[in-house]
């Protein structure tokens, strides 16, 4: 463990900082020990830990707005090991509604062993888009 990983984690059990500014800290603390040469959005193979989701707009009333959004990947894990919990009536009745709402996502497909495959496209994904009303980015950390 490097030293300024201690001090934060130390500020944290002094109650000088929340769990969360420590996160934070340690957070930056990584991405500042990622290579020069890596661009925004370049780390590591095998280290996400969420899907994220920013968003910068104008609402109709000139105001403008944000939306981040932060998923922890492990919640999809558990997710898709709960569905197998589903009875396959429910299932193919969502799966009804979503291609309903344009969604043609079948739910009875989803096994646990393809969603490390998913995942790993997840963490290999940036998609960045530039409008003129606002800015979207969606990235794993």
């Amino acid at each position: 463990m490097n030293e300024q990983r201690k001090d934060v984690l130390d500020l944290l059990a002094e109650g000088k900082v929340t769990v969360e500014e420590a996160e934070r800290l340690i957070a930056a603390l990584e991405q500042d020990r990622l290579p020069a040469s890596a661009g925004p959005g370049v780390r590591p193979k095998g280290r996400a830990k969420y899907l994220r989701v920013m968003m910068e707009f104008l609402e109709e009333d000139g105001q403008s707005g944000r939306l981040n959004v932060r998923v922890p990947l492990q919640l999809l894990r558990a997710g898709v090991q709960l569905a197998a919990l589903i009875p396959p009536q429910a299932l193919e009745r969502a799966n009804a509604e979503m291609s309903r709402s344009g969604v043609p996502f079948d739910l009875t497909q989803l096994k646990p062993e393809q969603l490390e495959a998913l995942v790993d496209h997840l963490d290999e994904t940036i998609v960045e888009m530039d409008m003129s009303d606002g800015h979207l980015r969606v990235f794993c950390e």
